[in-house]
């Protein structure tokens, strides 16, 4: 029995992926960088980096779903860059960062080489994950576009460079590295409900118009990439751009920073600005709040149907009958049974 509709019959419903190995098609549309290099790119005028760089784009583009990700043989001179950026980063995390971006680097450290003079294997940080939450990394060459890159979170996939940035300005990058994806985004991939908010990012985007597609990139790049939370009084930041960037993490505890609560609606409305520090940052105080503000914002986005991943087949099922909806409620009230015969065994324990 097939499970999946036909999208063929909604006029203009854009396509996107159902299973995860067809992340293979939208993993090679890059849009910016890959092996070729903008003029003002750092490394433009370096012969050597550009060959380097074009090493790891034929890694990129030659993966397919289900491959050990290729280990990469690091140079002195990236491992130096890796170590220059990590060393100043990692003074100052722990007064900087949230506590679950904490625990889980600290782990990192502890079982996927997280050193200054080692760059962690993007195979080995993807088994980590995939053991913690079920995200899994692929490597990729460069920019994709925002509906690709949402695409393979719905999936709890994360699209992740291999290449690091020119050594001749450490702490400046135009573009995502692994310096930005190792040390910014991953930490937090690891954490249960960041994870649960990453992938719910992804699967409302997918079917969802052009225009609906940009705020949510929008909201994903004011929190994932730029967002701010409140631990115990303090403000902390979980923001993977702020917790690669030592200036700009700095920046936004500081005075100087303007900080609002997260509400998707005006969110969606900001601009991101990629070359200079943000205007506006947005706290939360907890995934779980800053999830569900994505799920009652996700309800306003118009699809003739709704969408469920099911982690057992590894694909997107769309719900587009009665029938579908029932057999799913039917497997959550078996979910609900579980949990509900685990928590009276709990309690009976407590009492005795």
């Amino acid at each position: 029995m097939n499970i999946f509709m036909d999208l063929e019959t909604f006029d203009g419903m854009p396509s996107f992926p159902r299973k995860m190995s067809d992340l293979d098609k939208s993993a090679r549309r890059v849009l910016m960088y890959g092996a070729e290099l903008d003029a003002d790119h750092p490394g433009f005028k370096d012969e050597t980096y550009r060959q380097r760089r074009k090493q790891f784009t034929d890694i990129a583009f030659d993966y397919k779903h289900g491959q050990p990700i290729p280990y990469v043989q690091y140079t002195p001179e990236e491992i130096q860059t890796w170590g220059t950026v990590f060393t100043h980063l990692k003074k100052l995390y722990p007064t900087h960062a949230c506590k679950e971006f904490l625990e889980n680097f600290n782990l990192l450290i502890k079982f996927c080489g997280y050193r200054k003079n080692n760059i962690p294997q993007l195979e080995d940080v993807s088994r980590f994950l995939k053991q913690r939450t079920g995200f899994q990394l692929r490597p990729v060459a460069g920019y994709l576009s925002s509906r690709d890159f949402l695409a393979g979170l719905a999936f709890r996939v994360f699209h992740c460079t291999q290449y690091i940035r020119h050594s001749s300005d450490p702490f400046y990058t135009p573009e995502p590295d692994c310096c930005h994806e190792l040390l910014g985004h991953v930490p937090l991939l690891a954490d249960a409900s960041f994870a649960q908010f990453s992938q719910e990012l992804g699967l409302a985007s997918l079917g969802a118009s052009d225009e609906e597609v940009d705020k949510l990139a929008t909201c994903y790049f004011f929190t994932v990439e730029f967002g701010l939370c409140k631990q115990t009084g303090e403000m902390r930041v979980y923001g993977a751009g702020l917790l690669s960037s030592v200036a700009e993490l700095q920046h936004s505890l500081s005075t100087n920073a303007k900080v609002l609560p997260f509400d998707p609606e005006r969110t969606c409305q900001q601009t991101p600005l990629i070359t200079t520090f943000q205007d506006l940052y947005f706290y939360t105080d907890s995934f779980d709040e800053a999830k569900e503000k994505m799920r009652e914002f996700a309800c306003t986005i118009k699809r003739p149907f709704g969408l469920r991943y099911n982690p057992y087949t590894q694909t997107v099922e769309i719900l587009s009958n009665t029938r579908k909806i029932a057999n799913l409620v039917s497997e959550l009230k078996g979910d609900l049974c579980v949990v509900t015969t685990a928590l009276k065994k709990i309690r009976g324990k407590q009492c005795k």
